[in-house]
């Protein structure tokens, strides 16, 4: 081999490992939570300055299917981050969603740009548990990210199930700054 080619090679290598990186920051955002904290006594308050009013309304049952589907979910809490990962050795996000609905019977396209045209739209105010909820991590408008609803608050608060990139599975709130800015729209599939 010669000496010259080798190095190259390095080259090579290295760009499609930055490469690589740029992919998974904007295909599946991060779970950087930007709220800030503040002790007042033995109280926690929550500041969330310039946040948008992303609450539902949903103060109802949630349907024994939709409960299927949100425990299938659960079951991976913790599961690693993986690019291209949809098995529960390693997920992103859209595989993670994927491999979720699957489990139930129900077929989602494997990118999340194509599960945002799948279903129905609608208002953040009206969604529920099961639904999707789509992200411009990289900013502007196209969809790099997904997750599903897990649960609406007593106050409106929505929470997700999603693959984040530092943290695998997780649940989120669209309260936490990153995510509020991040937040597209959302789709009822089921």
């Amino acid at each position: 081999m010669k000496p010259g080619l080798f190095g190259k090679r390095m080259g090579v290598q290295q760009l499609s490992a930055v490469l690589i990186a740029s992919v998974i920051v904007v295909s599946c955002g991060t779970s950087k939570s930007a709220t800030a904290h503040k002790k007042s006594g033995s109280k926690t308050i929550t500041k969330s300055e310039n946040l948008r009013k992303l609450d539902s309304k949903f103060d109802g049952n949630v349907p024994r299917s939709i409960n299927s589907i949100l425990k299938d979910a659960e079951k991976y809490l913790g599961t690693p981050y993986k690019f291209g990962g949809n098995t529960s050795s390693g997920f992103d996000c859209s595989g993670f969603t994927v491999k979720v609905f699957q489990e139930n019977d129900f077929n989602l396209p494997r990118r999340s740009s194509d599960q945002a045209d799948a279903g129905k739209n609608i208002d953040i105010k009206d969604v529920k548990p099961g639904d999707l909820l789509f992200f411009a991590t990289a900013g502007g408008s196209r969809v790099s990210h997904v997750g599903i609803v897990h649960d609406i608050g007593v106050d409106g608060e929505v929470k997700f199930i999603h693959a984040s990139t530092s943290k695998g599975v997780i649940i989120s709130s669209l309260n936490e700054k990153y995510w509020n800015k991040a937040y597209l729209h959302a789709q009822r599939v089921l």
